[in-house]
């Protein structure tokens, strides 16, 4: 089956894309066995933050949107920090180029949009197949942290994490690192949950 002009330039530019990604990636975590991982880390508040009170973990922080990841990147250089990275990176490109010996300690996922109508709540990043992958990355006692303004959404998150085999709601571990980010500053209300690998 042959494919049109842009359909074959589009795919030339997702391998040059996923080629860069990959040499960042193959750099920055050279002979790193985990990380604390945040998909879609807006300005880079809370990770660059983790990363200054816990020097000794490698935390790695995504986004779309290239300003963003300057900003992370910038607060970086700012506090000399050396275990925080950021990338500007698809989720399942990132997940795609990471070398699969590298497990997730911890997966943090604050504020996700919440994609309030019923015939896009397939985009929401909370899906069965997210949470598949981020299990099959993330050793027995390791966390998923989701933290959200939007209650309809929250519940959602808790009902995939109850009907996961692979995830255990813990209500008694305690979120990972409190930090008010740029959005966190804007909520009047927001709720919590963190669930174990098992």
């Amino acid at each position: 089956m042959e494919i049109s002009e842009a359909h074959a330039r589009e795919l030339e530019k997702q391998a040059a894309r996923k080629a860069e990604l990959q040499a960042l990636v193959a750099s920055d975590l050279a002979d790193t066995k985990s990380i604390l991982f945040e998909a879609g880390c807006g300005h880079g508040h809370w990770l660059t933050s983790y990363g200054e009170a816990n020097p000794n973990t490698k935390c790695v922080g995504i986004d779309l949107i290239s300003w963003r990841i300057r900003k992370g990147l910038d607060k970086c250089t700012k506090r000399g920090l050396r275990n925080v990275h950021f990338y500007k990176a698809e989720l399942g490109e990132f997940l795609e180029v990471l070398p699969s010996t590298i497990k997730f300690e911890q997966t943090v996922l604050l504020f996700p949009d919440p994609w309030p109508k019923a015939k896009h709540h397939r985009r929401r990043m909370v899906q069965t197949e997210f949470l598949d992958e981020v299990a099959r990355r993330t050793d027995v006692g390791g966390t998923f942290c989701f933290r959200s303004d939007d209650r309809p959404y929250f519940d959602w998150a808790v009902e995939h994490l109850n009907a996961h085999s692979e995830w255990e709601i813990d209500p008694q571990a305690p979120w990972p690192h409190e930090m008010e980010t740029y959005f966190q500053k804007l909520m009047d209300a927001y709720y919590s949950v963190v669930a174990r690998r098992v």
